[in-house]
């Protein structure tokens, strides 16, 4: 039997990945993804911020995470070599961020940025500025700035709300954040802010958001009141929080791509162990069931406060379905790869509500839009979301990442379904949230 061709090649410091798929090719086997890329960044902040030492186990080794260590230890925080086995975070304590002596560079990642905004405008008479890559200066950022200045933060930005943007920090005031998205950026800059605040600061979504923060603010000592019903989220300031050992489970959002690839290849296995099945991040598993995959949990049972599990799938025949609502918070990362299984399943998907996707590392509405019609697939854009007709087969062409990790790694995984060989440019950017990503790709490939 002949075997799928998969050859990564670098020209002008990109990546480009080439897919021959082999007739009859079939995803098989054991992973174990990286860990959480969201509980892995606030390991460190909080890590960083606490009294005392905190061991984080499972940290993700992506760029996004080296980013954050990276800016911490800029303001006095000691953070040990970053790896999977443990790192050590030496806190210097609450209100004790240390002026950097540079700019604080957050490279691609979005959620170091909006988070970090929370507590350095909260650290008095200090003066802070803070930068990205191209894509993270194009990202906005007055969702943030906005409920900051309302409770007193003295911040400069660009035009429009972008980095780089300046901080002077200054004793806040508490507010009552009536948030018009619902955003755990969001949702995590102002009860960060709020840490150093003295009294109640609350936070009220549209919708539920991924609750990481909460939790974690809980493990580490802070007073937080959460009411789901509500949508909504409290934090009693001033706080104190010390040092704890933090297990980080593995990414949901990371497993979305063999939880589709198991269910669209033909005669496909896989069990991914470990993964995190947070209630605000499983909207992935409750589509693809309404979809018609064959999706198992085993081994339910908490770790360090989050609920973990390994999920085993198997290859079955998709229906579509519609996406939209309040399921949009808990599966926003994962609708690029969601259009891809959608590309496989019989009638018309449609996915609405998501206009958020216009604002991430690329546009991912018109991108995967794009680049799955280049496949052969029959995708419309709409401005909130995706129309997707599926049972088109798709064709092997040459597709682009556009430096957006979510999207290489969906465009790899339809790559696995094309007749021919397929080619995604600039496919280095999943290394952001997931190093091991090709070599994975090439263990499951049989």
């Amino acid at each position: 039997m002949p075997s799928t061709t998969i050859t990564l090649n670098s020209v002008a410091h990109h990546d480009s990945l080439t897919i021959a798929p082999a007739t009859g090719l079939a995803v098989r086997g054991l992973i174990r993804i990286p860990g959480d890329k969201s509980i892995s960044h606030r390991s460190l902040m909080l890590g960083a911020i606490a009294a005392g030492e905190t061991t984080i186990e499972g940290l993700l080794l992506g760029e996004d995470p080296r980013s954050t260590a990276a800016c911490f230890r800029a303001m006095g925080a000691q953070i040990s070599e970053l790896n999977s086995e443990q790192v050590i975070v030496q806190g210097i304590g609450l209100g004790q961020l240390q002026e950097p002596g540079d700019v604080l560079d957050c490279g691609n990642s979005g959620t170091t940025i909006r988070l970090m905004l929370g507590l350095l405008a909260s650290q008095p008479r200090r003066f802070f500025c803070v930068t990205g890559d191209a894509s993270l200066r194009s990202r906005p950022m007055k969702r943030v700035i906005q409920p900051l200045q309302q409770m007193g933060a003295e911040i400069w930005c660009r035009s429009g709300g972008y980095a780089p943007i300046a901080v002077q920090g200054q004793t806040l005031r508490p507010i009552h954040f009536q948030s018009p998205i619902a955003s755990a950026q969001v949702k995590s800059c102002v009860l960060l802010a709020g840490l150093l605040t003295e009294g109640a600061t609350t936070v009220t979504e549209p919708a539920l958001s991924r609750d990481h923060s909460e939790r974690m603010l809980q493990a580490f000592g802070a007073e937080v009141r959460v009411d789901p019903e509500a949508c909504s989220a409290t934090v009693i300031g001033p706080a104190q929080l010390t040092g704890q050992r933090v297990v980080v489970p593995g990414d949901i959002s990371s497993a979305a791509f063999w939880l589709v690839a198991g269910a669209i290849v033909p005669d496909s296995e896989l069990l991914i162990e470990n993964v995190g099945v947070n209630p605000t991040r499983t909207g992935i598993l409750e589509v693809l069931a309404a979809m018609g995959a064959d999706i198992q949990m085993e081994k339910q049972r908490i770790v360090a406060g989050e609920p973990v599990a390994d999920l085993r799938v198997r290859s079955s025949p998709l229906q579509a379905c519609t996406i939209g609502g309040d399921l949009i918070p808990r599966l926003i990362d994962e609708i690029p790869i969601l259009a891809v299984a959608a590309t496989c399943a019989q009638g018309t998907t449609i996915i609405r509500d998501a206009a958020e996707l216009r604002v991430k590392e690329s546009d991912r509405l018109a991108v995967m839009a794009s680049q799955l019609n280049r496949m052969g697939a029959q995708v419309t854009e709409q401005p909130d979301g995706l129309e997707i007709t599926g049972g088109t087969p798709l064709s092997g062409t040459e597709v682009d990442s556009h430096t957006d990790h979510r999207i290489a790694m969906s465009l790899t995984i339809a790559a696995l379904i094309a007749k021919g060989s397929t080619t995604i440019h600039r496919a280095e950017a999943a290394a952001i949230s997931y190093p091991d990503f090709i070599p994975t790709l090439r263990q499951v490939c049989l």
